[in-house]
């Protein structure tokens, strides 16, 4: 029996956020609740979008901004402050470059009204079929997996 099919993953996160996971080598999604980090899967592609500098204000950005693959098999809770324990899975972060969010628009599948393109982005963590993942990995100058 083979496992589930490799899924691709957008997550929004600020680029202040982006820059922490990356550094650190983890992925967060709901403002660290452990509710959809559950779903990704080892060897699942992930590109992040950021909508602004920062998640309470900053500039906006609305760029791709990484893309990782997931390498945990569970989330695990850090412990960032005394009231801050964030549920986080293990990525491993791929070099590339930042890239504009909407000249794409009108080649990805999963936003269907590019008058308003960035409404699906409001969902935080969500799936995306492999094309798409291709065209944004391309852009950002990754080459795709095998």
């Amino acid at each position: 029996m083979t496992g589930p099919e490799r899924q691709f993953w957008i997550n929004t996160v600020s680029l202040d956020h982006v820059e922490g996971a990356a550094a650190g080598g983890f992925t967060q999604a709901d403002h660290g609740a452990n509710t959809r980090l559950r779903r990704p899967r080892v060897g699942d592609g992930m590109i992040f979008y950021s909508p602004r500098t920062a998640l309470h204000g900053g500039s906006p950005v609305q760029q791709f901004t990484a893309i990782a693959i997931i390498i945990g098999e569970e989330p695990y809770q850090a412990i960032v402050s005394d009231d801050f324990h964030p549920w986080r899975l293990a990525a491993r972060f791929e070099p590339c470059r930042r890239v504009d969010a909407k000249p794409l628009v009108s080649q990805l599948s999963f936003i269907p009204d590019p008058s308003h393109w960035g409404f699906p982005f409001r969902r935080g963590l969500f799936t995306i079929p492999e094309a798409d993942y291709r065209t944004i990995t391309t852009a950002m100058e990754v080459a795709p997996p095998a």
